[in-house]
This record gives C-alpha cells, structure tokens and sequence, in this order.
C-alpha cells in the first residue's frame, strides 16, 4: 500500500496583532481571553497545526514583542517568530515579510484578533494562493448598505441605497505568492488590507466563502460574540 506524499511545509503566515485594540479597553485585545484562551493563542493554533504551514510570524506591539507573555512565548522556536509591527497595518506586515524565510514561497495574512478561522478556510485560501491567484477569506454582505454623508448641520443623511448583490465583506486569512505580496508592498503604501494593495497592480484576487464565525473582535461587544461562538464550539 503506498503512502500518500507529504506535503511541503512552503507556506508562510504572517498574524497582525500590533494594535492597541483600544475600542475594546483594557489591555491589548489581542491578550483578553475568550472562554479562558488567550484570544491570540485561538488565532495561532490552527496555523502552527496546519502541515503545510513551515513559518508563523506574529506581529506584536514592540513592548509585547520583547516581553511577550508566557503561553505565547512557549510557542516560540523554529516555526514561531515574533516581531514587533510598525506605525501602520501595511508597515507591521512588511516587519513580518522581512524575517519570513526564503523557503516560504506562499504567504497567507491573517488578523491576530480573529480567533475562529477554520481549516476549511486555511486550506481554500492556500490552494488559490498555490495557483498563482490572490485569494480573501470573505462574506457576502446580507444588510441593505447606505451610502451616508455629512450635511453642514452635522447630520448625516441617506444618499443613496447601494445595490448589495455584489458586494462582499473582506476578512482574513488573505494569501498570495510571496512574488506578488513583495511587490505589492514596495510601493509602500498603506491600506486596510493587503489586496488592496494587490489590486493596484491589476492582479486577480479570488474569493473563498467563508463563515460570519470567523469574525474579527474590535468591540466589548464582539467579544461577548466570540464567548457564544466558543460556547458553540465546545458543545
């Protein structure tokens, strides 16, 4: 019976968790624990456990990154790196580009305070990525969406109702071939996610459905979210 081929460990994963995540109050939101685990810690595990992932690099805050917390850095080692980000999103990805190694020829982003991905979505984005393609994690939008601005009195009005059907709700993990992220990024421009970048240079990006579980905490009120998903999920 012959043995089915591993496969290669060329896939790189940079978490982003440099911000303060001052919506939510108190310490680093990307620290506060969701049903007793660190909210980070759920956003690592299904990368370091991933067999084809060979590299996870998480983006810290520069005083977490030289004094991490304990169960963080236990995890650290030849597949776990920490860095410290930069002044913005784009800049704490690049900080994560320059010590991902050579051999990491895929590279999927991932946002350190999204502690649900599954390995369904892992997977898809990492098959496109492979392919040669960009490809988001994302949801279609299921809200009617507005179109608002701000009159001279101060309030804000209804311009118009945008058409829905097409319009998608982008969340991480994105991937890329590391080719295509680097160049992406020497332009060094900021944006809110990485294939934004990548649609400057014109690339195809393709989507990969995902779940509404895979949400990202931002607010008190997305962290009582993210105890009812544990809940669901231990049950």
């Amino acid at each position: 019976m012959s043995s089915r081929p591993l496969s290669p460990r060329d896939v790189g994963v940079i978490l982003v968790a440099a911000g303060r995540g001052s919506r939510v109050g108190g310490e680093p939101k990307q620290f506060r624990s969701v049903a007793g685990v660190p909210l980070l810690l759920r956003a690592v595990r299904p990368f370091l456990s991933h067999p084809e992932v060979g590299t996870v690099v998480v983006v810290l805050p520069a005083a977490e990154a030289a004094r991490p917390p304990g169960w963080l850095e236990g995890l650290t080692g030849e597949r776990l790196i920490l860095v410290a980000g930069g002044a913005t999103r784009s800049d704490s990805v690049r900080a994560g580009l320059d010590v991902l190694p050579a051999s990491c020829v895929t590279v999927l982003i991932h946002d350190g305070a999204r502690p649900f991905v599954s390995t369904r979505i892992i997977e898809g984005v990492i098959g496109e990525a492979r392919a040669g393609h960009a490809a988001v994690a994302a949801i279609p939008i299921q809200d009617s969406v507005k179109r608002v601005e701000v009159w001279g009195d101060g309030q804000m009005r209804v311009v118009e109702t945008v058409p829905r059907k097409a319009l998608w709700r982008a969340q991480t993990p994105q991937g890329f071939p590391r080719e295509l992220l680097t160049r992406a990024h020497a332009s060094r421009a900021d944006a809110s996610d990485d294939a934004a970048l990548v649609e400057l240079l014109g690339a195809m990006i393709v989507v990969v459905p995902d779940s509404p579980h895979n949400l990202k905490v931002t607010t008190a009120e997305d962290l009582l979210l993210a105890e009812a998903i544990a809940g669901l999920q231990r049950s």
